[in-house]
C-alpha cells in the first residue's frame, strides 16, 4: 500500500509535508508519495484577508481528500478553520515547535531599535494590530509571497538574491514579521534578528503545529466511538499525534469558534501545558492597535473535553471586557 499525502507546492509546504511522510513511513511501514494540490490561496493575488483567509489554503486539500486522490493532507494548523469538515478528522497533531513570531530586519535591528515610521511588512492582521500597539510609530505595510519573497524585501538579510530597490518587490522595508515554526523548517533562521516574545505578540491559534488531516474512515478512533480504522495507516497516525500539543490546540481553537473570530480578526492565542495545568492567554486588538483586551485562564482538565471548555470560558471573560467592541471579530 502506499500512502499519498495530499500537499501545497510551496517551498515550506513540502518541506513540512516531506518531514511528515518520512515520519509516517518510518513509523507505518509503508511507501509513501506526495501529492501537490494547487489551492486558491496559490493562484489569487491581493490581500490574504480579502480572499478569504487562511482557509484559502485548506479547501483544495480537503477536496481532493473527499475526492480519493489523496489519503492524508498536511496543514499548516493555524490554517486550519475551526468549523469541522464533513466526512474528514483531525488524525494527528505532531509535537509543536517555536510558537513565536519573530522580526527580520535590516542590519540587525531589534523591534526597540527600528526608526520612527520604519516600514514592517506582514500579512497578518493579528501581527498588525499587536506591532502597531507595541510601536504605534510604525508604517505597516501589507505583503503576499512565499517566505522568500517575503525575506527579499528586506535589505541584507541572508539569502538574498538582489540588494536592487524595487518598490513592492525587493529591498523595500525595514523588517517582516514572520513565524519561527516556517523559518525553522526551512533552515532560515539565520535571518532573524529577535524573537518576539508573547508578551509583545501572541501568536495565531495552532502556530507552529500541524494538522494531519484524512477521511474520517481512516482515523484512528476515539475513545468511545465506532468511527475510525484499526489498519496500519490509523495507527500511524494515532503515532504522530503528541497528547499535549493536541490539548493546547483544541483550546486555542474553541477560543476562536466561540468569539466567532473570522480569519482577519486580529485574535492571539497561546495554550500550553505546565505540570498538572493547562493554560490558556488570549488578546482581542482593535486593528489600529489603540486598545487591547487580553487575559487569561487554567484547567486541571487535561481533556480535550476539558481543554475546549478552557477556551469558551476566556472567550467569554474576553467578549465581557468588550472584545467584540474593540475589533471587528467576524472580520474575512
Amino acid at each position: 500500500m502506499t500512502v499519498r499525502i495530499g500537499t501545497r507546492a510551496s517551498k515550506l509546504a513540502l518541506t513540512q509535508t516531506q518531514q511528515t511522510a518520512d515520519q509516517l513511513a518510518a513509523v507505518g511501514g509503508f511507501p509513501v508519495e506526495l501529492v501537490h494540490v494547487r489551492t486558491d490561496g496559490d493562484v489569487l493575488t491581493g490581500s490574504l484577508s480579502q480572499m478569504g483567509g487562511t482557509g484559502v489554503f485548506v479547501a483544495a486539500l480537503r477536496d481532493a481528500l473527499l475526492r480519493d486522490e489523496c489519503d492524508v493532507a498536511v496543514h499548516s494548523l493555524k490554517d486550519l478553520p475551526t468549523g469541522a469538515a464533513v466526512g474528514l478528522s483531525l488524525a494527528a497533531t505532531p509535537r509543536r515547535v517555536d510558537v513565536r513570531d519573530v522580526l527580520c530586519a535590516r542590519d540587525g535591528l531589534k523591534l526597540a531599535d527600528l526608526p520612527a515610521a520604519a516600514r514592517v511588512g506582514t500579512g497578518s492582521p493579528r501581527r498588525a494590530a499587536q506591532l502597531r500597539a507595541a510601536r504605534p510609530d510604525l508604517h505597516i505595510v501589507d505583503i503576499r509571497g512565499n517566505v522568500d519573497t517575503r525575506l527579499g524585501r528586506v535589505p541584507g538579510l541572508p539569502g538574498n538574491s538582489t540588494d536592487q530597490v524595487v518598490p513592492g518587490k525587493s529591498c523595500d522595508l525595514d523588517a517582516v514579521v514572520l513565524a519561527a515554526a516556517g523559518l525553522e523548517r526551512i533552515g532560515r533562521l539565520d535571518v532573524v534578528t529577535e524573537y518576539l516574545e508573547t508578551d509583545v505578540m501572541l501568536p495565531a491559534a495552532g502556530q507552529g503545529s500541524l494538522a494531519i488531516e484524512c477521511r474520517t474512515a481512516d482515523a484512528p478512533p476515539k475513545p468511545g466511538s465506532a468511527e475510525g480504522s484499526r489498519e496500519v495507516l490509523s495507527q500511524a497516525l494515532a503515532a504522530l499525534d503528541d497528547p499535549d500539543t493536541r490539548l493546547a490546540v483544541t483550546a486555542e481553537r474553541a477560543l476562536l469558534a466561540r468569539l466567532e473570530a473570522g480569519c482577519a480578526a486580529p485574535v492571539g492565542a497561546y495554550a500550553y501545558r505546565n505540570g498538572s495545568m493547562l493554560h490558556l492567554e488570549a488578546v482581542v486588538c482593535a486593528v489600529d492597535g489603540t486598545a487591547t483586551v487580553r487575559d487569561k485562564r487554567a484547567t486541571d482538565g487535561l481533556t480535550e473535553v476539558g481543554a475546549t471548555l478552557l477556551g469558551i470560558e476566556l472567550a467569554e471573560a474576553l467578549l465581557a471586557s468588550g472584545a467584540a467592541d474593540i475589533a471587528d471579530l467576524q472580520a474575512s
